[in-house]
């Protein structure tokens, strides 16, 4: 069994892209991010930020979404968008499936978003919110796919303390 793919498109803020690596290392998901990115990831940058996870996380980074499809050229890929015509729960989710998520202050492109047209998801919520946090999307997203796939290579069990 492989991992799930999260792909943030030119993400702006550094607290979600933290709460996300840690929703990835958590999970032992891949995080890819797509340049320009709106924080510095450098080892002395994530040091200071206090990411002790950070390493737990396997990263790879790209220039543009051209780079990005031309590494990863024929995925199965599913877009959130709060413009999608159908809502997460309708997608059928494949190992090592690639989920894109779009910056903050814009979501994706639209030129891809008409390109998968029919790989575009959303999260339902009220008519008059904008989105939910990225940071919420991707986790929401991340562990419906993981349901789907019986959350392969994850404890689903715990230990609790016992009385003295």
């Amino acid at each position: 069994m492989g991992v799930l793919n999260i792909v943030l498109v030119e993400p702006e803020i550094p607290q979600n892209c933290g709460n996300i690596a840690r929703t990835c290392a958590a999970t032992r998901s891949r995080l890819h991010l797509i340049r320009p990115l709106g924080f510095d990831i450098s080892e002395k940058a994530v040091k200071r930020a206090g990411l002790d996870y950070w390493d737990m996380v396997d990263i790879q980074v790209y220039d543009n979404l051209d780079q990005f499809f031309d590494q990863h050229p024929h995925i199965d890929l599913w877009l959130a968008t709060t413009k999608a015509p159908r809502d997460y729960t309708k997608a059928q989710f494949r190992d090592e499936c690639y989920l894109f998520f779009g910056k903050e202050t814009a979501g994706l492109p639209e030129h891809l978003r008409r390109r998968y047209y029919d790989r575009c998801i959303r999260i339902p919520m009220r008519e008059d919110a904008r989105s939910l946090n990225l940071a919420n999307s991707v986790a929401v997203l991340t562990y419906e796919a993981l349901r789907q796939l019986d959350f392969p290579n994850l404890s689903s069990t715990g230990e609790m303390a016992k009385d003295p």
